[in-house]
């Protein structure tokens, strides 16, 4: 299956960076993103039901493991692709379960 990166989730990695730049250094930051970016490469094309049920409705979460996000994606199988939708801190207010 072919990984697509929405905006909004180019758009969490990219506020993720900053976060950890600024806490850290960019080599922490890059290192993450990476590391994130390379597990879902790893992870999902080849097994797309790997993250637990979505709290949204037709969604799947991949937890990270040795990080605090979580990958939050849709698989179309008629299209076989993968929609990452976000990349969020597990602390994150997120919707609920529906």
């Amino acid at each position: 299956m072919q990984l697509k990166w929405t905006d909004l989730a180019d758009i969490d990695l990219k506020n993720i960076e900053a976060h950890i730049t600024q806490k850290n250094s960019p080599l922490v930051a890059i290192d993450l993103i990476i590391n994130v970016i390379d597990r879902v490469n790893l992870i999902l094309p080849d097994h797309p039901r790997a993250g637990r049920q979505g709290r949204l409705k037709n969604t799947r979460e991949l937890v990270i493991d040795d990080v605090p996000f979580v990958v939050i994606y849709r698989e179309h199988m008629n299209a076989n692709t993968i929609e990452i939708l976000r990349v969020l801190h597990e602390t994150q207010q997120w919707p609920t379960a529906r």
